[in-house]
């Protein structure tokens, strides 16, 4: 089955990569895998506040990835496959492509203005052609009906 990976976070332009993603989805019968990334806590001297940091980020990463989770199949009605992990995003992201061969588009939302995004960056700058899959790259400054005549 063709699997949509998609990286959200905090952004408004990772929800419009989602909804694309949702909605190629349901025209190709595939599916969309979620990834949600946290950075590694700094080390603090003190391991309770450390823990306590920790658990925090993972708390917060899964609250979002649970929301946009909610989102899709409210939308779509599509249920998604949910990865939350800890580490450096693009290193990540080549590992579960690697790993999972259904795996069929990376879709990353871009800023509506500024700076794209580490990850746009990266896999759109030198990384370009490096990839096994295509990059959809959605621009964040889409509105919904235009992300859905789009996709």
């Amino acid at each position: 089955m063709r699997t949509y990976l998609v990286v959200i976070d905090e952004s408004d332009e990772s929800q419009i990569a989602l909804r694309f993603a949702a909605r190629r989805a349901v025209k190709t019968g595939g599916s969309v895998e979620i990834l949600a990334l946290t950075e590694p806590t700094e080390f603090v001297q003190w391991g309770g506040v450390m823990a306590t940091m920790e658990e925090e980020t993972r708390q917060r990463a899964e609250g979002l990835i649970a929301a946009a989770a909610g989102t899709l199949i409210e939308e779509s009605g599509l249920k998604p496959k949910l990865t939350l992990r800890e580490g450096d995003g693009p290193a990540i992201v080549r590992e579960m492509i690697a790993a999972n061969p259904e795996i069929a588009a990376l879709v990353l939302g871009a800023a509506a203005s500024g700076a794209p995004g580490p990850l746009v960056s990266h896999f759109a700058g030198t990384d370009a052609g490096t990839l096994p899959v295509p990059v959809m790259i959605v621009p964040g400054s889409l509105d919904r009906e235009a992300i859905d005549r789009l996709s």
